[in-house]
């Protein structure tokens, strides 16, 4: 009997891990959604984000001043529902260098990461600075320039970023920060601004990342981070106590083209960010049925999943037209049938209606 149980324990762990067919879900995307004013452009749009008004928040690496490399590249725009332009919020802001992502929270205030000045930044809705989180490097000193990535890296420091990616919060009001490209680990800090812990390191075990580039919370206060060079979403309590993984294991064309550059070759091992399913962003619905969404750059889709990481569905390829997508950086889903994606490589946002076709 002992024996048997095994076996059947064996057999749900391969059937678990295998790879399944699931359903592709109709959508359409609508065109010209954004008027821009004419002086305006997008630049790569690192970050997209819905207010309680329906109001969008578009966080692009436009505005760029300065040499082609150390340019400043970061700019933010609001429009109203139907798309209409209505203002830029903190031009000339001291701590915008290269924009990566943009949240609102349950109180309407405005949420930036600056992966550039290693800052984030927290407006009022009127678009004013409340609070900053991180320093940016000074221009007088010595040693400013690019980060560097030394092996055995540098110890974090408390309240410091090195290359931040993405803020969430708990229904405390806690922020959670994914602090991204070289701490590899998740800062958290109390309502009040208080630093209260960070957790995480380089590697590939339980509660170890490369590169945390998105992070979500959901009505349970569970924290996923999409750390995208290990492939998977992780999935811990407020306190950073592992609970699960996700990977995101469906089927697609082996034929698929990237949207730039040359065709990966799979399957990709090391740091896994251009590998299927590896998750570029990710998006939680509001309740009470929450449902997960992330995005890949390669084949360049989105998937539709269970909190628990069950595939629903899956849309999209890579590509330059409508429905079509460049490097999803950022999704923002307040319904279950409308996101808002932002795309580096297409430099746009797009509205997608999930459910319909035209």
């Amino acid at each position: 009997m002992k024996r048997c149980a095994a076996f059947l324990l064996l057999l749900a762990g391969c059937a678990f891990s295998q790879e399944v067919s699931v359903p592709k879900i109709p959508y359409s995307s609508v065109p010209d959604f954004l008027k821009l004013p004419a002086d305006i452009n997008l630049g790569e749009v690192a970050g997209v984000a819905v207010n309680s008004h329906k109001h969008i928040l578009v966080f692009s690496r436009g505005n760029t001043t300065g040499p082609a490399y150390g340019a400043a590249a970061a700019q933010l725009l609001e429009f109203d529902a139907r798309g209409n332009f209505l203002r830029e919020i903190g031009h000339n802001l001291y701590g915008w260098s290269y924009a990566h992502a943009v949240k609102v929270d349950r109180d309407d205030n405005i949420w930036v990461a600056d992966k550039g000045s290693d800052v984030v930044v927290k407006f009022t809705a009127r678009g004013r600075v409340a609070m900053v989180f991180g320093r940016k490097q000074e221009a007088s000193d010595e040693e400013t320039g690019p980060l560097k990535h030394p092996h055995p890296p540098l110890p974090p420091i408390d309240g410091m970023f090195r290359q931040v990616t993405d803020i969430a919060w708990d229904s405390a009001g806690n922020s959670y920060i994914s602090d991204g490209y070289v701490n590899a680990r998740i800062a958290k800090v109390d309502k009040d601004g208080k630093w209260v812990k960070s957790w995480g390191e380089p590697g590939d075990q339980p509660g170890q990342f490369i590169q945390p580039h998105s992070i979500a919370v959901d009505a349970a206060d569970h924290v996923y981070v999409a750390d995208r060079g290990n492939r998977r979403i992780q999935v811990f309590d407020v306190d950073g106590k592992f609970i699960r993984q996700i990977t995101i294991d469906v089927p697609f064309d082996p034929n698929a083209l990237p949207p730039i550059g040359n065709k990966p070759k799979l399957p990709i091992t090391g740091n896994q960010l251009m590998a299927p399913g590896a998750p570029w962003a990710i998006c939680i619905t509001p309740g009470p049925h929450q449902v997960l969404y992330s995005s890949d750059a390669y084949p360049g889709r989105i998937y539709k999943m269970t909190l628990e990481g069950k595939v629903l569905g899956v849309l999209g390829e890579s590509g330059k037209q409508l429905k079509q997508f460049g490097w999803i950086h950022e999704i923002a889903c307040p319904s279950e049938d409308e996101l808002y994606v932002g795309e580096l490589l297409n430099w746009r946002v797009q509205k997608l209606i999930l459910g319909r076709t035209h």
